[in-house]
């Protein structure tokens, strides 16, 4: 009776346990089949607001960005992307690592692929190109000008600058310019002279004058004349002397320059003797503008360059100028190098010795240069690289010389071609001097340790 009662017992204790197992294997498969459904769909999220998930492409509807795929725990080479080289964080570049991840604000790290078809450029995730602003430009030709500023100084023309000197030994009898700054034109009487040594000379020409009659008196006559020349006398002065028949007392000295008397140096009744100074006459109708350039600026200036010059005290006026001399010396204790321009003065002689001015010389560098953007240029040390944007993402690293700078543009010498795009904002990609080795290096794909010196085959 006991053996009968326990067999409907154990089958009903079977039947369960195959029953519950199967559950569970239908459970597991369940779940099996959600995991691989899961592995397969891609989700995606917004690098500026990693809650928010989607299973389509798009843009976030928060902030606007593109979405991008939820990294794996796992390195995954993503179709048509290459390699990824390392991974950054959107919202702070400077931070990279070799593995997917968090970084330490919270955001996903967002993959640089390496570029399979683009020589030795790095592929940028677009969603990290777009959130970091890349901004490009093509390099193109261009004419490099630069002006050149210099502070200067007027000074007077020293070949309008005249000193007017006796050659007699006499007495002033009377002065027609007698006061500093009084104009006087080239033939207008300065003073009267009596010299004893001009009354002779007057009756010996007379006297050969006279007597003109055979060929040695002829000789005479010119040695005479020429004499009294040399003692200041004009012809208009020795015709008269003709006519009048009689030796003047006190002859009238005419000037021999036109300008300013600048200085006087005489007064009536005064006596003079050969080689005194009188007068200093000085013509302003046309000045110089001396200019102290820098030494690095000196290739910059030539002869027959124009200039224009400001003056402080004339506001909003401008005067042009030319440059007519370049001094072969520098000066050792300003460390600069005196040019000289030329320039007329306003009839009103506005422009004044002594006055200090403002000069620029705008300087033609080079009318066909390629160039590229300051900014755009990175400086490391020894090299100077540009960083080319080739499409599609990619973005190349490439070393370059450069020449000069003019006008926030830089002359590239080498290794650019004219409407290449061009990288200007990426300075991006260095935070600081210290990182900018090891951000160029993982553009490029180098190891650290690797030389960046080019090998020889």
């Amino acid at each position: 009776m006991r053996k009968t009662s326990l067999r409907p017992a154990l089958a009903g204790i079977t039947i369960l346990l195959t029953l519950a197992g199967a559950a569970l294997f239908i459970e597991c498969s369940k779940k099996a089949d959600i995991h691989a459904q899961a592995g397969q769909e891609t989700v995606y999220h917004c690098p500026m607001h990693p809650n928010y998930l989607s299973h389509q492409p798009g843009n976030c509807p928060i902030c606007g960005m593109t979405l991008v795929p939820v990294n794996s725990s796992t390195p995954q080479t993503e179709k048509g992307k290459g390699k990824a080289l390392y991974y950054r964080d959107a919202m702070n570049p400077s931070f990279t690592s070799d593995k997917p991840g968090k970084a330490p604000d919270g955001m996903d790290l967002v993959p640089v692929y390496e570029s399979k078809d683009q020589g030795n450029g790095v592929k940028i995730d677009p969603a990290m190109v777009q959130s970091i602003g890349v901004q490009t430009e093509k390099a193109a030709v261009r004419t490099l000008t630069r002006d050149v500023r210099a502070t200067a100084t007027i000074m007077p023309d020293e070949r309008r600058v005249a000193i007017i000197t006796t050659k007699v030994m006499g007495y002033i009898e009377k002065l027609f310019v007698n006061y500093t700054g009084q104009r006087v034109k080239v033939g207008q009487a300065l003073y009267s002279v009596y010299s004893p040594d001009l009354v002779g000379a007057q009756a010996e020409y007379l006297q050969v004058f006279k007597n003109n009659d055979s060929k040695d008196s002829g000789q005479l006559l010119r040695s005479a004349r020429k004499r009294l020349m040399n003692w200041d006398l004009t012809e208009a002065q020795i015709a008269d002397l003709e006519k009048r028949g009689s030796p003047e007392r006190a002859l009238t000295i005419v000037s021999p320059a036109k300008g300013l008397v600048a200085e006087k140096m005489v007064v009536e009744g005064q006596t003079i003797e050969p080689g005194m100074q009188l007068y200093k006459v000085v013509d302003y109708s046309r000045v110089w503008v001396e200019a102290a350039i820098y030494q690095q600026d000196i290739p910059l200036v030539t002869i027959g360059q124009k200039g224009t010059i400001d003056l402080d005290f004339y506001p909003g006026e401008h005067f042009t100028g030319m440059i007519t001399y370049i001094a072969p010396e520098l000066n050792m204790e300003s460390r600069t190098l005196k040019v000289r321009l030329e320039t007329p003065n306003t009839p009103t002689f506005k422009i004044k010795p002594g006055m200090n001015a403002n000069v620029m010389i705008h300087s033609i560098i080079n009318k066909k240069a390629i160039t590229v953007p300051d900014q755009a240029v990175i400086h490391s040390g020894t090299r100077t690289l540009v960083v080319i944007a080739k499409g599609g993402g990619y973005f190349e690293p490439r070393e370059i010389n450069i020449g000069r700078t003019a006008g926030g543009y830089t002359e590239v010498l080498s290794n650019v071609r004219e409407g290449e795009e061009i990288v200007v904002s990426s300075q991006f990609l260095i935070d600081s001097e210290s990182n900018l080795k090891a951000a160029i290096m993982k553009m490029s794909g180098k190891k650290d340790g690797e030389s960046n010196a080019p090998q020889n085959h």
